[in-house]
Parts: C-alpha cells; structure tokens; sequence
C-alpha cells in the first residue's frame, strides 16, 4: 500500500518549515511523472502569484510601488515556471 501522506520541507537560508500532505491528492493533480515536490511547487508558485494579484488588482486604495513592482516580477516568475502567463492559466487578467 502506498504511503497516505508525504512531508515537504521548505528552506530558505534562515528558516524551514514542514507540511504534511496526503499523497492521493498530490498524485491527482500531477501531470505526467511529476514528482511530489514538483507538485507542491506548482501549487506553492500559483497561491503566490493569486495572492499578489489579489492585493494588487484587488485591494481599495494605493499600492506601493514596490509591491506593484514584486508582483510583477511574480508574474515573471510564474511565467518562467508554467510557460504562461496568469491570466492565461487562470483566464483572469486585467
């Protein structure tokens, strides 16, 4: 029987942190030979990219340039990653 859930590990140079995620689900949403990680990164990347959307494009009042600016550079990033742009994966975009 295959293993319920897997721990991820997250690093930075300063800090760590750990989930616990059930393997089911993560292979659902694989792609392919995806591995776990590739998964978690995936979803890791998109709550991101929705989040600085969301305060960006969605919050009432005036944003700081430099948020502006790091979420544009999420949006590069995103792109790099899944070869598309938000908008075009989510079919939201402004």
């Amino acid at each position: 029987m295959a293993e319920e859930t897997a721990t991820v590990r997250i690093e930075t140079d300063d800090a760590s942190d750990e989930l616990t995620v059930p393997v089911a689900i993560l292979e659902m949403l694989s792609e392919g030979d995806e591995d776990i990680t590739t998964v978690v990164g995936d979803l890791a990347m998109l709550g991101i990219a929705q989040q600085a959307h969301g305060i960006v494009h969605h919050q009432h009042g005036d944003v700081d340039e430099d948020i502006e600016a790091a979420e544009e550079l999420t949006m590069d990033l995103f792109e790099e990653r899944f070869g598309q742009s938000y908008g075009e994966m989510t079919g939201h975009s402004h």
